[in-house]
């Protein structure tokens, strides 16, 4: 049975994936800022958090609570040379790992949204917070592919 927080995840990850599929190849190997990651990286590091969150709200839905560590995003991102993937490809990984995210969340429990999460030495925060901080994190990293080139 659907919970209080599966519906808004779903809705806003067809949203943020449609604005994707409408994102130009031709921009992809651009940085969205000088000396920062290219769109098809940023890209890379939002199947990075994905992973790393599935894992996240798996275990504290099963588990009633969660603790573990950060990753290391830079060595992430290199370590899968998103740099070298066709954006197609990395279009279609985001959209199956989202789809399945989108079934997890559908899964947990309603009291289980309430489960204490401790990831790295950050604070404790609940499930809930994990998935609309997720959902906020997409959103964020949506902005700098859609973001104006910079100037050359």
């Amino acid at each position: 049975m659907p919970n209080s927080a599966s519906e808004i995840f779903a809705t806003e990850m067809e949203e943020i994936h449609g604005v994707l599929l409408a994102s130009p190849e031709s921009a992809a190997d651009v940085p969205w800022r000088v000396g920062g990651w290219t769109r098809r990286e940023i890209l890379g590091h939002m199947l990075d958090s994905a992973a790393n969150n599935h894992q996240r709200f798996v275990r504290a839905a099963i588990d009633g609570s969660y603790a573990g560590p950060t990753y290391k995003q830079q060595e992430w991102v290199d370590a899968h040379r998103y740099r070298d993937q066709p954006w197609q490809r990395l279009l279609s990984w985001w959209e199956s790992y989202h789809q399945m995210l989108a079934a997890v969340v559908e899964e947990i429990p309603e009291g289980r949204l309430e489960s204490m999460c401790v990831v790295g030495g950050n604070p404790p925060v609940t499930l809930r917070f994990l998935i609309e901080d997720y959902i906020e994190h997409q959103r964020h990293h949506l902005r700098q592919i859609t973001a104006p080139q910079p100037p050359q």
